[in-house]
């Protein structure tokens, strides 16, 4: 079975990864191998997949420049998969849908893409995650400003990566299985939490406090998962502890830098 990839970001490496675990060959494109799906002819460069996974990210917080580039990735994805008859399947983010969180561009536009999934692909999965574990260190490199960081309170119950592109990958090798499927980790905790545990002697944070009903909304929990999803993956604990040991023993630094 072959499985494009469509994104080059942590998310499409950790989905290729768990796709050649299950014995299938995945293939990657991105702007790093030469591929851009807004502008490149998707259904001439997808044309030999099986299963076309659909991981594209670009971060903002501008409603109209993200539901521009979400809406012109599927469109893409959809026709090539629908012309070779290819499953299509969407990372997705959890409770994006919903009216108290679009006035976050970001979340507008994946609400816009999945919209265009259903409305295109003749085949399709939605996989939708919480916030990745990684979304810590993110936050302290997007505001981070040298040693301060600034961190907007959310309550979020985030996931390993790893263990969303094992449902990916899944829902990729096994058609059947997942239509739409909600992943979320263990604990409920908030991204304050998160940063002083990723780096406890690094940052000086200083909590943030974004006016409006959507981070109103968000503090008090409008990213959380239904209980209906999935529960999957470590604890936030273990994942460092496998992080910094992996990091250790690469010579990348010490426990405390990780």
């Amino acid at each position: 079975m072959k499985v494009a990839v469509v994104g080059g970001g942590l998310s499409g490496h950790a989905i290729a990864r768990a796709i050649a675990a299950r014995g299938a060959s995945p293939v990657l494109f991105s702007r790093s191998t030469g591929f851009d799906v807004t502008r490149d002819d998707a259904m001439l460069r997808l044309r030999d997949a099986d299963v076309i996974v659909e991981a594209t990210g670009r971060f903002t917080t501008s409603r109209s420049i993200a539901t521009r580039f979400f809406t012109q990735s599927t469109r893409a994805v959809a026709a090539a998969a629908n012309a070779v008859g290819a499953r299509h399947v969407l990372l997705s983010i959890v409770n994006c849908e919903r009216a108290e969180v679009q006035g976050y561009g970001y979340f507008a536009g994946k609400r816009a893409q999945e919209e265009a999934a259903r409305d295109l692909s003749r085949d399709l999965a939605i996989v939708r995650t919480t916030q990745w574990f990684e979304f810590a260190g993110q936050t302290l490199e997007r505001m981070g400003l040298g040693p301060v960081g600034l961190v907007p309170r959310m309550l979020i119950q985030p996931v390993a990566l790893d263990a969303v592109a094992a449902v990916v990958a899944d829902a990729a090798v096994e058609p059947k299985t997942v239509v739409q499927r909600e992943v979320a980790g263990p604990e409920i905790m908030t991204l304050a939490e998160m940063t002083r545990r990723v780096r406890p002697t690094k940052v000086v944070r200083i909590p943030l406090l974004p006016p409006g009903p959507t981070w109103r909304a968000i503090r008090h929990g409008a990213l959380l998962p239904s209980q209906d999803a999935a529960i999957v993956g470590p604890t936030f604990s273990d994942w460092l502890a496998h992080d910094r040991t992996h990091a250790e023993a690469d010579g990348i630094g010490d426990a405390s830098s990780a």
